[in-house]
């Protein structure tokens, strides 16, 4: 259903920073940069595997409030190696690794608060 989706941060080489610490575990690295001299305007970049970013961060009006977002883990060691990069890059704590049994018995997650405060989640749903 979804193809790819952004956001603007506050920081952008802030969050540039924390997103290449914490995304690396599961797998995801910078597929596609994109500059202001490029633009005119912002500068952005995408998140991804095998050349296909699909998740974007750029400098820009940031929106009130906050959203979640899943990262899909392949594994539950990904899913704790996420959790524990996210912490040390300066992610605030927002559900440790863990079973979620509520949503299905094996939906094995964990959760941290973004540099802009934003719910950000590591998931594998194999068993363990």
């Amino acid at each position: 259903m979804i193809d790819h989706f952004g956001f603007p941060v506050r920081d952008y080489r802030h969050s540039r920073a924390f997103y290449d610490r914490v995304l690396a575990p599961l797998g995801y690295s910078v597929q596609k940069e994109v500059t202001r001299e490029m633009t005119g305007s912002s500068a952005h970049c995408g998140y991804g595997a095998d050349g296909r970013p699909q998740f974007w961060i750029g400098d820009g009006d940031t929106r009130e409030g906050s959203f979640h977002i899943a990262f899909a883990a392949k594994d539950r060691k990904a899913v704790d190696a996420f959790y524990a990069a996210a912490l040390a890059a300066g992610a605030r704590d927002n559900g440790a690794p863990g079973i979620r049994a509520h949503y299905h018995p094996n939906y094995y997650a964990a959760f941290v608060l973004d540099p802009d405060g934003h719910n950000i989640e590591a998931v594998c749903h194999l068993p363990g």
